[in-house]
């Protein structure tokens, strides 16, 4: 049986390479879409973008399995309540949630959902890479440092994919103070802190690096992106795999990808 998807987002980058996805994908069926943008434009054969205001109506009538949202904070809280209220699983794939927000929305799913701020499979293991480093050089005393890039059009900063490298290096450290770039006359920089750059120019897609600087050496960690394809494929994979849970609550990729590792 096909797994039939409802995306919002669906004029975005991310939302429009997911459609792509699902449209390719040989057992998903796109049943509906969300857009404030371009309302009645049509996605795909017999298929056309509706507006948000339409989403709960909409989804009543074409029960996905699975919704999938690419959005903004704001949006994406209101939309994941009224998905759950009416028993459909979840990918989400917006980031910039303030802990508020991320409440609102974890209050709200019994269902089976998968929130992640990086659905690609590369940049998971980039997290587990950087892990398994912090963990290996905090007794050296190596300073820790974040640059991310990304397209000009993009909102947050820093990205989500930066937020958790910097959470994950924090776990790892104990320490949780952040600077966020440097201007004028900082001082000394001190052991205790993690620095984050966000860069935003022209198109590029997606670029962090961890830089581990020591004394005499330095060590970078570093993930690329290419295309959008490489973080669409990853939710259509997630899309294939919540449908496959039962048990509400909130999964990781990691959940996912160590569970098809066993498998």
């Amino acid at each position: 049986m096909k797994i039939n998807v409802a995306v919002t987002g669906a004029k975005g980058r991310m939302g429009s390479q997911v459609i792509s996805g699902i449209l390719e994908h040989e057992n998903m069926d796109l049943v509906a879409c969300f857009d404030p943008c371009c309302v009645g434009e049509e996605v795909a054969p017999g298929l056309k973008i509706s507006s948000p205001d339409e989403l709960e109506n909409l989804l009543k009538t074409v029960k996905p399995a699975v919704f999938v949202d690419f959005t903004n904070a704001a949006s994406a809280v209101e939309n994941v309540k009224v998905a759950a209220r009416n028993n459909i699983k979840l990918v989400v794939g917006t980031t910039g949630f303030s802990e508020l927000q991320y409440k609102e929305m974890e209050d709200a799913i019994k269902v089976p959902a998968i929130i992640s701020p990086n659905f690609s499979i590369g940049v998971n293991v980039f997290w587990k890479l950087i892990a398994a480093a912090t963990g290996q050089l905090q007794a050296y005393g190596y300073h820790v440092e974040i640059i991310e890039m990304h397209h000009s059009h993009k909102k947050d900063a820093p990205s989500g994919t930066a937020v958790k490298a910097a959470g994950i290096i924090s776990d790892c450290l104990g320490v949780d103070k952040f600077v966020y770039g440097r201007q004028g006359t900082t001082g000394e920089r001190t052991d205790d802190e993690i620095g984050i750059h966000a860069v935003r120019a022209g198109d590029i897609v997606g670029e962090h690096t961890v830089l581990y600087a020591g004394r005499g050496e330095r060590l970078e960690i570093t993930h690329r992106a290419h295309s959008r394809e490489a973080f669409a494929q990853g939710a259509v994979k997630a899309i294939e795999w919540i449908d496959s849970k039962d048990e509400g609550g909130i999964y990781s990729m990691d959940d996912m990808m160590q569970e098809l590792e066993l498998n």
